[in-house]
């Protein structure tokens, strides 16, 4: 029998699908690359099916391409070779969850909004937040981030352990739930951040936090990004426990108050948001507005309650829509630098000139107490020449920030978009390392080709 033969008999005709339209929306997430379609589409519903599907690849020498929720933006999914996009949507069951020991155990179709839906009863909660309903397993493969990140860490932080479908079909786990183990090599870790590259992931333990009893958010607006980047450099310096300390530049905020009929003042603002008892967040928040003031902050607008503070949010991960929508029709090309928090003055002051002289229109938003930003380039996708100008503009912000001591990417991944710039970062033999590691683990390349390492040299 053919491949899709046996797919449809490992699982069931239903979830085997080769019609065009499913085949080109699992080819297409939400960059400005160039989409490319799988030859199949599967649904598995569980770890064993998962590796049943993978064996069967490796049997007939086809590639695989994971697929959580599609909101990846450097190509993570396109099927670059063709080949079985594995759709995880369908596993999205909450296996297990203990308020004891503050961890939850799901498959990887489980989205974001779906387990913040099941955790807010219990009183507690999962930090990390990336803006987009992403799947949990995507979160996982592209090492994602959010807001939250500067008090909560990262998904690198929050991930207790993985169920992994290894390129011979053999399901592993990959630690115990031992929130603490010295027993051999960080699997958990080497598959996060690894974009389907070295291996299937079907279910994730996370770590959980406790609701906090009190949330306060404020914005407030700077003279310049020079004036709030440095008031977040002090309070960082003085430990105090932000939540949330994000950074729009003045563009990014008359974006949002145009899109979401917000009445922002329009100059580069700081979203901020503390947790904790109510002494905490009001300690916390006469703190930072202290520092801020220090650095000539021209007011703090606070959310007067909770559906301020929603709105408030709602708006900060709206950000990328509402830049979109200054310029209708144009495509969003999206940027990912993150440098030192120390340098990031200076990178965001080279970046604004670079910005103005090739102009191109491209509102700024970041995770400042990361020191990580975002561009959204807005392109006419039928203008060759503007979108030379930035990608050209994006390869000036990439060099400039691994000159600075920084990465071409904070949270979005490498996909098959940032893949040239891996050298240059890291170094020759550090990606002879990354690609040994590869080929012990994929000996065959299946497993997402032509993603993070680029494709293979001769």
């Amino acid at each position: 029998m053919g491949l899709q033969e046996d797919l449809i008999a490992a699982l069931d005709a239903e979830r085997v699908s080769t019609g065009n339209d499913d085949r080109r929306r699992h080819g297409t997430d939400e960059s400005w690359h160039p989409p490319a379609a799988p030859d199949i589409v599967v649904y598995p519903r569980s770890t064993e099916e998962c590796a049943a599907v993978v064996r069967l690849c490796k049997r007939h020498g086809t590639p695989i391409v994971p697929f959580g929720a599609g909101t990846s933006l450097e190509g993570h999914i396109a099927a670059l070779e063709g080949g079985v996009s594995i759709d995880t949507a369908q596993m999205d069951q909450i296996l297990r969850l203990s308020v004891e020991d503050m961890d939850v155990t799901v498959q990887a179709g489980v989205t974001r909004r779906q387990l913040d839906t099941r955790l807010r009863p219990e009183g507690v909660f999962f930090s990390v937040d990336p803006g987009a309903d992403a799947s949990v397993g995507g979160m996982v493969a592209t090492g994602a981030s959010g807001t939250t990140s500067v008090r909560y860490g990262t998904m690198r932080e929050n991930v207790i352990n993985l169920t992994v479908v290894t390129a011979d079909g053999e399901i592993v786990k990959t630690k115990s739930r031992a929130r603490k183990s010295s027993a051999g090599y960080d699997l958990t870790r080497l598959f996060i951040g690894s974009e389907g590259t070295l291996g299937l992931i079907t279910e994730i333990t996370l770590r959980l936090q406790p609701t906090p009893e009190s949330m306060t958010s404020a914005a407030c607006a700077f003279p310049t990004l020079d004036n709030a980047v440095d008031a977040v450099i002090e309070v960082l310096a003085h430990a105090i426990p932000v939540a949330r300390i994000e950074l729009l530049d003045d563009a990014q905020i008359d974006a949002v108050n145009r899109h979401f009929e917000l009445q922002l003042e329009v100059a580069p603002t700081l979203m901020l948001e503390f947790h904790g008892t109510p002494a905490e967040t009001e300690a916390q928040a006469k703190d930072v507005e202290a520092i801020a003031n220090g650095h000539g902050a021209l007011g703090f607008a606070w959310a007067a309650d909770e559906t301020e503070r929603r709105a408030l949010w709602h708006a900060r991960h709206g950000a990328y829509e509402s830049a979109r929508a200054l310029r209708p029709g144009a495509q969003g090309f999206t940027t990912d630098a993150c440098v030192p928090i120390s340098n990031l003055a200076a990178m965001l002051k080279e970046t604004k000139q670079d910005l103005d002289e090739s102009g191109l229109t491209a509102p700024i938003v970041g995770h400042v107490g990361d020191g990580n930003f975002h561009l959204a380039i807005l392109v006419d996708p039928d203008d060759a020449d503007e979108l030379q100008r930035a990608k050209d503009l994006n390869d000036r912000l990439v060099r400039r920030a691994i000159a600075y001591d920084g990465t071409c990417t904070g949270e979005h991944g490498v996909g098959y978009g940032k893949a040239a710039f891996l050298e240059l970062e890291h170094g020759p033999h550090a990606l002879a390392m990354m690609r040994a590691i590869k080929t012990a683990l994929d000996p065959d390349g299946l497993f997402n080709p032509g993603k993070v390492l680029g494709p293979v040299p001769d």
